[in-house]
């Protein structure tokens, strides 16, 4: 069948002409297929219920837009106010409350002068040689900056006082960790008294060493010096290990106190104490004593060992 050019253009004209009421029609019954979606999903979701106490919406449909002076656009917003809580005038009460009377006693600073009394050492042993007390005390009184100091120890054996001191001192703060310290010494053992004018230093060494050193004058040109340092070692937040090194040193002989020159005496210690609170703490230690030079002479000469060792136990307080 022989079909000419121009039925050819009329039956593809025909046949665009289908395919595209089909595609319109398509679109059409997707497009109302998915209006009906969402309206059903929009019956699904119940009516809030507006609160018993909540204001009425605005009737923008029977508002009288001329008299209010509105021009009208020809179609009305539905609109719902927000409820707004109204701020309550400030009373007198909120007032006193925000800004209370002052106590002009409860506003003064922490008084300047202080004070502290520290027994670093109370302790006691029994040896060979007899039962024997020993004690170090410390304490100050004044500002951050001045202090007045008072330093004691002191020693005794089978009741008989062998060595006992009281140091007085000013005292000025050098820095943070370091003060300086001018006073009088009083020996009131061993033998006669003896005063002796005194300065050094003491305070917190590099690595938490506490050190104080002292130099002496006294009578008849006899100079000392004393070298201490300490250390604590926290085993637990309670239990402390205090090493302690002390040296004692004499620029001449005093053969009357059984003193020599040079290094006369080195003490060591090693005590473990258990602080029952920050002001109380038993311990318990040894401790090492060794007399050198013409010191240790003189004292052999009077039958006396030059080195002595002994447990001690005692109890550190403050306050």
């Amino acid at each position: 069948m022989k079909v000419d050019s121009r039925t050819s253009l009329m039956l593809v004209a025909a046949l665009a002409s289908v395919a595209v009421s089909a595609q319109a029609r398509a679109q059409h019954d997707h497009a109302q297929h998915s209006t009906q979606a969402e309206a059903e999903k929009i019956s699904l979701i119940p009516p809030v219920e507006p609160a018993a106490d909540a204001p009425a919406l605005m009737d923008h449909a029977s508002m009288d837009h001329a008299a209010m002076g509105h021009a009208a656009t020809g179609h009305d917003v539905a609109t719902s106010p927000t409820s707004i809580t109204p701020i309550a005038p400030v009373s007198d009460a909120d007032r006193a409350a925000a800004f209370p009377v002052l106590d002009h006693h409860a506003m003064e600073h922490a008084p300047a002068i202080h004070r502290y009394l520290q027994f670093n050492r109370m302790e006691a042993w029994d040896a060979d040689e007899g039962t024997g007390q020993a004690w170090e005390a410390i304490g100050w009184w004044g500002s951050d900056l001045n202090r007045l100091w008072l330093r004691s120890e002191g020693e005794r054996v089978d009741g008989r006082t062998e060595a006992s001191d009281l140091e007085v001192m000013y005292g000025r703060s050098l820095s943070p960790w370091w003060d300086m310290l001018v006073g009088v010494k009083q020996d009131f053992r061993p033998e006669d008294s003896q005063t002796w004018a005194a300065f050094g230093v003491q305070g917190l060494a590099p690595y938490k060493f506490e050190v104080s050193a002292t130099a002496y004058l006294g009578e008849s040109g006899q100079s000392a010096a004393t070298i201490e340092v300490e250390y604590e070692l926290l085993l637990t937040q309670r239990m402390i290990l205090q090493p302690m090194l002390e040296l004692k040193l004499y620029g001449q002989d005093d053969p009357l106190r059984r003193i020599g020159s040079g290094l006369s005496r080195i003490e060591a210690g090693l005590r473990l104490r258990y602080e029952i609170n920050r002001h109380v703490a038993p311990y318990v230690g040894v401790v090492q004593e060794r007399i050198l030079g013409r010191t240790a002479d003189y004292h052999a000469a009077h039958g006396e060992d030059n080195s002595d060792t002994r447990v001690v136990a005692g109890i550190r307080f403050w306050f």
